[in-house]
């Protein structure tokens, strides 16, 4: 009997541990390697085979977090298939997911029995136990990474029925392979204990999955009641991730109470009832948003600490001699792959050009995958961690050359929405208005003031006040398109700035100067607050007017000279913003840069980060230095940063 110590003491080295696995996790994202395969790597250093800080006995007794990480990954599975999102592309999406489901499966199954007696843990199996394996083996292929294809979509900004069919497929294929799994691993369960197939076998199979589907719905009730608490969520996600362990433990329970009292076992299982938990909050509730929310909130630390303890279970020495056998999947799973996608492409009616290229949005594999590696260790223990091993293997080859595939395939087919590269300063600043109205014509002129160049244009037929003025460039546009737009010449803007009366039509042009000019400057006047996220996620200042005068108001009550030098109220000093550009500054110190002795270096941005500047504080080429002085000094530090 495990006593709580036992448990207690290897579970705070295994949490050192993970957060090591955490920090490394970052070291591999950096040079564009996923991040489980960082967790991945912290566990096999830690494990039994190299440090030894994990010892097996001690994975054993955290045999426990395998089984919330398990829970939790059903539960993604099942929150991400939202059947209103999949309606659209439903056709495509059903023929796809059969062929892929066909062919990846059948391939699988045929080639592990046929590397069977290369396998060590299958050299000594009989022809059904080696069956059992192969189609074990085989719904694991099948498995997709729905978050990895979410990832790439969002990085690339991918739109389009290429990107649609692709992310539907890889959602709904998550509860299709924990169905299927469900299915083959009582299959398995009744190979192994030597049990004819009956009729009486395929209904008690038929009980079992409604018996899921009935505990499913009732987990689902239990967490709509937790989340019904209103509690905070350091409570209310544990809980609610307390409520899916619990499955484990319970099927566990009824297997063991039906061998004791029936002539058969009764097994659900704990990953499909925790999916169809997922699936009914999401589709059949209220929660859904909210639901989905604590799943984000909790899925980092919950993959950090599940894919480090896999990581330290994997038998190194077993994959020392399995690794050609991974190898040989890998292959046997890009043919399957490339024949399904490519079948129900053309059952569906799809363009040759997308069947052709859409097998390279579904090899990535990675949270649902190794899920349920693991879950067969547990539930086939003569298996064990070797057959873990050579899945997850097979998993990490897919996880790292899977996105690179999936981001060419993108933009082959032209659904990529990435932002371009921006404009290289031609000597002179300026600045391009949209909206025709007194405020525009304000703005122009303070910054034609401050040596900028400023150019106003504005639809044809929109809203906008009749103005002549004679000291600023008005340009009426027939349409917002990217052709109308190119006559304006955008590529010499420096700044952007959006004050059309419409919030959708501010939108269009934030997103055409985004992806086709990739001016870094662009401000936009919103009227409905609730659109900021997409304004935000391109890279866009936004000025909310119901607000923007309180904050003036409070800024001039909290720091009066400050706020009056902003405004530039503050007779002769400026603040002004300079991107360095001379090359022969990179690396040089703010101290040794000799610039006028009325000036001061108030911050420097890098990228997405604002350093505050010091006198040893270096700079590099690219960064955007904020500088308080003089107008006349001002203007020869614009000229110091430049070439």
């Amino acid at each position: 009997m495990t006593t709580l110590l036992e448990i207690l003491v290897p579970l705070a080295g295994f949490a050192l541990i993970t957060l090591a696995a955490g920090e490394i996790g970052k070291l591999f994202a950096r040079v564009r390697l996923p991040l489980i395969t960082g967790f991945l790597f912290t566990g096999i250093i830690a494990g039994p085979f190299i440090l030894g800080l994990l010892q097996k006995p001690a994975i054993t007794r955290l045999h426990f977090i395998d089984e919330v990480a398990l829970a939790f990954i059903a539960f993604a599975a099942g929150s991400e298939l939202y059947l209103k999102e999949l309606r659209g592309r439903f056709r495509s999406i059903t023929w796809v997911t059969i062929g892929l489901v066909i062919f990846t499966f059948t391939l699988g199954s045929l080639a592990v029995l046929a590397l069977a007696e290369f396998i060590p843990f299958m050299q000594s199996m009989p022809v059904p136990g080696r069956l059992a394996v192969a189609m074990l083996a085989g719904t694991i292929l099948v498995a997709r990474s729905p978050s990895a294809a979410i990832a790439i979509i969002n990085e690339m900004r991918a739109k389009g029925p290429f990107t649609q069919t692709v992310i539907g497929v890889t959602v709904i294929m998550d509860v299709v392979v924990i169905t299927l799994f469900a299915i083959n691993s009582s299959i398995a369960t009744t190979i192994f204990q030597g049990l004819a197939f009956d009729l009486g076998f395929i209904l008690l199979l038929l009980a079992e999955l409604l018996g899921s589907l009935g505990v499913g719905i009732a987990l689902t009730r239990l967490i709509q009641i937790i989340m019904s608490l209103r509690l905070q969520s350091r409570i209310k996600i544990p809980a609610i991730l307390l409520a899916g362990y619990a499955i484990f433990p319970l099927s566990s329970l009824l297997q063991q109470v039906s061998h004791d009292l029936l002539p058969f076992e009764i097994h659900l299982e704990p990953l499909l009832i925790c999916m169809i938990t997922g699936f009914w909050i999401t589709n059949f509730s209220n929660y859904r948003a909210e639901f989905s929310n604590d799943l984000k909130q909790s899925g980092l630390p919950i993959y950090m600490a599940f894919f480090t303890l896999t990581g330290a279970s994997l038998n190194l020495d077993t994959l020392g001699k399995t690794w050609p056998i991974a190898l040989a999947l890998f292959g046997v799973r890009l043919l399957g792959i490339s024949l399904g996608s490519f079948s129900g492409g053309v059952l569906a009616g799809e363009p040759f050009s997308h069947n052709r290229i859409r097998w390279m949005g579904f090899i990535t594999q990675a949270g649902v995958a190794l899920g349920l590696a693991r879950d067969v260790a547990i539930e086939f223990p003569r298996l064990g961690n070797d057959f873990a091993t050579i899945i997850i293997a097979l998993v990490v080859l897919n996880e790292v050359i899977g996105p690179a595939f999936f981001k060419w395939s993108i933009q082959l087919v032209g659904e990529s929405h990435l932002r371009a590269k921006a404009p290289e300063f031609d000597g002179v600043r300026d600045a391009l208005i949209f909206g025709l109205e007194r405020q525009a014509l304000v703005l122009g002129r303070h910054l034609q003031a401050h040596g900028w160049q400023s150019k106003i244009a504005f639809p044809e037929g929109s809203k906008h006040e009749d103005f002549e003025a004679g000291d600023i460039d008005i340009h009426p546009l027939p349409d917002l398109t990217l052709e109308s737009l190119k006559e304006l010449e955008p590529e010499h803007a420096d700044a952007i700035v959006c004050l059309l009366d419409s919030d959708e039509d501010n939108y269009r042009i934030c997103e055409l100067i985004y992806e086709h000019f990739g001016i870094d400057t662009v401000v936009v006047r919103l009227k409905d607050r609730t659109l900021a996220p997409r304004f935000q996620a391109l890279g866009v200042r936004i000025v909310d007017p119901s607000t923007a005068t309180v904050r003036l108001l409070e800024q001039f009550v909290r720091s009066p000279s400050a706020t009056s030098l902003i405004l530039g109220l503050a007779g002769n000093q400026d603040i002004a913003e300079f991107e360095v550009r001379d090359p022969t500054l990179h690396g040089i110190t703010l101290r040794n840069l000799r610039l006028p002795l009325d000036t001061l270096i108030l911050s420097v941005r890098r990228r997405e980060q604002v350093l505050i500047s010091h006198g040893y504080t270096e700079l590099e080429v690219g960064d955007r230095v904020t500088v308080i002085g003089s107008p006349q000094s001002l203007e020869e530090v614009m000229l110091r940063f430049d070439i």
